[in-house]
C-alpha cells in the first residue's frame, strides 16, 4: 500500500515525469487542497439589493461582531453602518447577527441568530426585530426556534412557523397570533416543507403574504401515511435514532392542500383547486388581480395545471396546461406582470426551454425567446421597461451567459462579452448587476456591470490565486468531441499530465455525474475538484469528463432519450468514452477508471459492471444502487413507478449486475446520508458478498450525503486517490 507520504511527492507509474520540465513548478497535493486551502477563491457573496436599487448592504466582521453596512453600487464606497454590534444586545445578552431582511420601507430588520440547518435548504433560528430609528430589539418568540420569518408586505406583522404550525405577530398591538394549531412532528405540516417537497421542489417557506398583507396562503402537508425513515446517529454512548418521514419511489406521499387565511376573520380554509393533482408544485400571488395562482402537476410529472384562485371565494379558474409525453421539469414557475393580466412561464415545448407570454384567459401571446438554446436561470422582470433578464447556453452548451430581452418588440441584447460561464446578481430596480464570470482554467472574475452590460468597476479578480497558480504544475482543461458507435456525438474535456509526451501511454481517470439535466462538461471553473483533478494529472493519469446523453443544454430529444431508463444510455455512451480513448495511441487502454458521487456514483457502479471489460477500477460515493430506494418526486419523473416500469427498475440497478464485477471497485458513503439512503450501500454490499466478490468499502459515520466536516473531505480525497494510485 502506498502511504500518503509517497502519493504526494511520487513520480507516476508510468514515465510520469520525464521529470517535471516546467523544472521547478510544484505539485498540488491533497493537502494543500483540503487541509491547508491553500487555493482559496476570493468571492463576494452575501450582497442584498436595498429598494432604491443603487446601494446594496451586506453582513460584516468587525472583530466586535457583525455589522450591517451600506454601500453604492457605482462607487462601491461605503455610505453608513445601518446594524452596529451594539445594537445587537437583547437583556445584556450579545448576539451575533447572522441573517436578516429588510420591512419592505427598510424601517425594521428581521435579524436571525443561532441559525441551525436542517436540511439542504431549511434552518430555524431565533429570530429578532430591530427598529433602525429607535434602536429597540425584540424578540419574535423566545419558546422556541423558528421557522422562515417574512414581514407582511406594509412591515406591521410578522409571520413564522414554530413546531410545525403557523403564527403571525402584530408588531404595533405586540399580539401574537397562532393560526394553526394542528402541527405535528411526522404527521402535520403547516407553512413548511416535508422533506421531498424540499429536496426536489426546492420549496422551503411554504406560505406567502398576499400583495396587500390581508391574507396568507399556505401548505399544509398530512404525512401521516407517508413511511418513516429511520437513521442512526452514533454520537453517544447509545447511539440516537433520527426519523422523518420520507417517501420512496411507489410510496404514498404527503397529502397536500394549499390553505388560505383571512387575518381579519381570523379563518383559514382550502383552496379548491381542480383537478386535483398528486403534486401542488408552487404558489404566487398575482399582485395585480389579488389572486393566487397555485401551480399542481399529477404524479407522473407530464402534466401540470396553473389555477388562480380568489382568496375570499376560495373558487378556481385554470389559467394554463402544460402536457408532455415524458416529463416537465420542476418546479413550474411563473411570472405575473405588474398589471395582472399577463404572465411568463419557461416552457421546453418546442424542444428547448424557452419563455412565452399568455394572458389569464389561458391564451398564449407570443413566444419571447427562441432558438436552440435553452434558458437555464431566470434573474427577473423589470416590468415597466418590459425587460427581462436571465441566463442562457447560448451560443453553445459549454457557455453561459447574460441577457436581457425586451418582451414587447422582441429586441434581445446579450449583457455578457467574456468568454465562458457568466451568472449575474441584479439590484432591485435592474440598473446593476453583479457578473460572476469563470472559464474551465479561470477562477472567478467579479465585476459591477450597468444594465447595458458595461463593466463599470472589478470587485475580485483572484489575482493572487491566479499568481498562486503559475507556481505549480498546471495542465490547461480542453475541450473536445467525438462519435460512438451509434454516431453520437459527445463534449467531454480533457487534462493531461504536465509533462505528456505523445509516445508514452498514460491511465485515464474518468469522473462522471450523469443526472438528467445535468452538465459537468462546461467551460466553468470547478473549484476543489479542479485540483484533485490537477494532482492526479500530476501522478500520470488523463483525467476526462464526459457529457453523456440525458444532459443538459442539447435539446429536449438528448436530454429526455433517458426517460423510463435511467442508467441505460448513459452506460452505453461512458463505455464508449472508455473505447474511445482506449483508441488513442498516449492511452493505456488497460488502465481506465471511473469515479463519481451521488448519480456519478451510480453511473460508476454501473461502468464497473455492465463495461467490465473497459474499466480497470471504479469508485462510487454514496450512490444510488437502486431506484426503489430513491424518493418520490425526483425519481418517477424520469421512471414512473416501481409498479408501472419494474423492468426499467431493474435492468439498470447495478445490484442486479454485481456478478460482472472484474475490476477493482471502491464503495463510500455517510451513514447520515438523509438524501441518497445508506442502504443503497448496505444493499450493495449484500449483493457483492453473495457473488463472493472482492471489494474496497469505506463508511463515514454520522456524514451526510456530503461527507464534510473536520478532516472528513481530506481523509476522503487522499482515500480515494491512494485506492487509484494502487488499482489504476
Amino acid at each position: 500500500m502506498l502511504s500518503f507520504a509517497q502519493l504526494t511527492t511520487a513520480q507516476s507509474r508510468n514515465d510520469k515525469n520525464d521529470k517535471n520540465d516546467k523544472n521547478d513548478k510544484k505539485e498540488i497535493t491533497i493537502a494543500d487542497i483540503w487541509k491547508d486551502k491553500t487555493f482559496t477563491e476570493e468571492n463576494v457573496s452575501g450582497l442584498r439589493s436595498m429598494k432604491d436599487g443603487i446601494h446594496y448592504t451586506i453582513i460584516e466582521d468587525k472583530g466586535s461582531g457583525n455589522q450591517l453596512s451600506k454601500y453604492s453600487y457605482e462607487d462601491g464606497k461605503f455610505v453608513e453602518a445601518l446594524i452596529l454590534p451594539s445594537d445587537v444586545v437583547y437583556q445584556g445578552e450579545k448576539l451575533k447577527m447572522e441573517a436578516y431582511e429588510f420591512s419592505a420601507d427598510e424601517s425594521k430588520v428581521l435579524i436571525a441568530t443561532e441559525v441551525e440547518k436542517i436540511y439542504r435548504r431549511s434552518s430555524m433560528a431565533f429570530f429578532y426585530i430591530l427598529d433602525l430609528q429607535s434602536k429597540q430589539l425584540t424578540p419574535l418568540n423566545t419558546d422556541d426556534k423558528q421557522m422562515y420569518a417574512d414581514f407582511s408586505p406594509a412591515g406591521s406583522k410578522v409571520a413564522y412557523v414554530l413546531n410545525n404550525n403557523l403564527f403571525y405577530k402584530d408588531l404595533e398591538t405586540d399580539e401574537l397570533i397562532q393560526i394553526t394549531d394542528d402541527g405535528e412532528k411526522n404527521r402535520i405540516i403547516n407553512g413548511a416543507s416535508d422533506w421531498v417537497y424540499e429536496e426536489e421542489l426546492r420549496l422551503s417557506q411554504a406560505f406567502k403574504w398576499s400583495p396587500e398583507g390581508d391574507f396568507i396562503a399556505f401548505y399544509r402537508f398530512d404525512e401521516s401515511q407517508v413511511k418513516l425513515w429511520n437513521m442512526k446517529i452514533y454520537n453517544n454512548l447509545y447511539p440516537e435514532q433520527e426519523q422523518f418521514k420520507y417517501p420512496k419511489a411507489g410510496e404514498q406521499n404527503s397529502k397536500v392542500e394549499i390553505r388560505i387565511y383571512n387575518l381579519k376573520r381570523d379563518k383559514h380554509q382550502a383552496a379548491s383547486i381542480d383537478p386535483e393533482y398528486e403534486y401542488i408544485t408552487g404558489i404566487e400571488w398575482n399582485k395585480g388581480s389579488g389572486e393566487l395562482a397555485v401551480i399542481s402537476s399529477n404524479r407522473h410529472q407530464n402534466e401540470v395545471k396553473v389555477s388562480l384562485v380568489d382568496p375570499k371565494k376560495l373558487r378556481s379558474r385554470v389559467i394554463h396546461t402544460e402536457v408532455s409525453d415524458t416529463y416537465i421539469e420542476m418546479p413550474f414557475d411563473i411570472h405575473f406582470l405588474n398589471d395582472g393580466k399577463e404572465f411568463i412561464v419557461i416552457s421546453e415545448k418546442d424542444g428547448y426551454r424557452h419563455f412565452y407570454l399568455y394572458n389569464t384567459k389561458a391564451r398564449l401571446k407570443k413566444q419571447i425567446t427562441e432558438g436552440k438554446f435553452p434558458i437555464t436561470e431566470y434573474y427577473g422582470l423589470d416590468a415597466e421597461e418590459k425587460w427581462l433578464y436571465y441566463q442562457a447556453a447560448d451560443p453553445n452548451p459549454l457557455e453561459r451567459h447574460i441577457f436581457k430581452v425586451n418582451i414587447n418588440s422582441g429586441k434581445k441584447v446579450q449583457l455578457s462579452k467574456r468568454k465562458g460561464t457568466n451568472s449575474a446578481k441584479f439590484s432591485k430596480s435592474f440598473d446593476y448587476y453583479l457578473n460572476y464570470h469563470t472559464t474551465a482554467n479561470q477562477p472567478k472574475y467579479i465585476s459591477l456591470n450597468n444594465n447595458s452590460g458595461k463593466e463599470i468597476r472589478t470587485l475580485k479578480d483572484n489575482k493572487d490565486l491566479n499568481k498562486k497558480l503559475k507556481e505549480y504544475a498546471i495542465s490547461q482543461k480542453t475541450f473536445f468531441s467525438f462519435k460512438t458507435s451509434e454516431n453520437i456525438e459527445l463534449n467531454a474535456w480533457m487534462i493531461k499530465p504536465p509533462n505528456f509526451n505523445d509516445t508514452n501511454v498514460y491511465p485515464v481517470f474518468i469522473t462522471i455525474y450523469g443526472g438528467p439535466g445535468y452538465q459537468t462538461v462546461n467551460d466553468s471553473w470547478g473549484g476543489s475538484n479542479y485540483f484533485w483533478h490537477q494532482h492526479l494529472a500530476q501522478q500520470g493519469y488523463i483525467v476526462v469528463s464526459v457529457d453523456m446523453r440525458g444532459s443538459g443544454s442539447r435539446g429536449v430529444d438528448f436530454k429526455k432519450i433517458t426517460y423510463k431508463q435511467l442508467g441505460k444510455y448513459e452506460t452505453i455512451d461512458l463505455i464508449e468514452t472508455a473505447k474511445y480513448m482506449a483508441g488513442l495511441d498516449y492511452v493505456d487502454g488497460d488502465r481506465i477508471g471511473v469515479q463519481g458521487w451521488s448519480y456519478g456514483g451510480y453511473m460508476s457502479s454501473l461502468a464497473i459492471l455492465k463495461g467490465a471489460d473497459q474499466f480497470k477500477a471504479a469508485i462510487a460515493v454514496a450512490p444510488v444502487t437502486n431506484w426503489r430506494f430513491y424518493d418520490s418526486i425526483y425519481t418517477e419523473r424520469y421512471m414512473q413507478t416501481p409498479q408501472e416500469n419494474e423492468n426499467g427498475y431493474d435492468d439498470n440497478s447495478p445490484i442486479n449486475h454485481v456478478e460482472k464485477l472484474k475490476g477493482s471497485y471502491l464503495l463510500i458513503h455517510g451513514t447520515a446520508d438523509d438524501n441518497v439512503h445508506f442502504q443503497n450501500t448496505a444493499e450493495m454490499i449484500s449483493a457483492l458478498v453473495e457473488a463472493d466478490k472482492e471489494f474496497d468499502l469505506f463508511i463515514y459515520p454520522d456524514k451526510n450525503h456530503s461527507i464534510y466536516g473536520g478532516n472528513t473531505r481530506y481523509h476522503l480525497y487522499k482515500k480515494m486517490t491512494i485506492f487509484l494510485l494502487n488499482n489504476l
